[in-house]
């Protein structure tokens, strides 16, 4: 389970990206493709050419970690390649990871604020 702490952002790398690399050279694409500080906190987000893989690269104040998560059918609804890379919010990636394309979903709006 992967869980989010308070203002850690998600960041995804478009292009595909060579799950292969290790700590270091995630460290390297977040850096370079994404142009973000890898040690910020935040979450970096690469999937391979097939988009059946995903790996998750994040700095946890004592080194680097990586969640990992395979299909065994099917692929990732990725964004197009418009830019190097988008920003999810924690709950895009929850969706993308359970498996919905964030295409085909709207958000709703709940509530107005009275007054404004």
């Amino acid at each position: 389970m992967l869980s989010l702490l308070g203002n850690a952002r998600v960041f995804v790398a478009v292009p595909p990206a060579d799950l292969r690399k290790g700590y270091d050279g995630l460290a390297r694409l977040a850096h370079d493709v994404i142009a973000q500080d890898p040690l910020s906190g935040h979450l970096f987000v690469f999937a391979n050419r097939k988009r059946n893989r995903i790996k998750i690269l994040y700095w946890d104040t004592t080194g680097y970690a990586v969640w990992m998560k395979r299909l065994e059918r099917g692929c990732f609804r990725w964004p197009t390649p418009d830019a190097n890379h988008v920003e999810w919010t924690a709950l895009e990636l929850a969706a993308v990871l359970g498996g919905i394309d964030l295409k085909d979903t709207r958000k709703r709006h709940r509530f107005a604020l009275q007054g404004s």
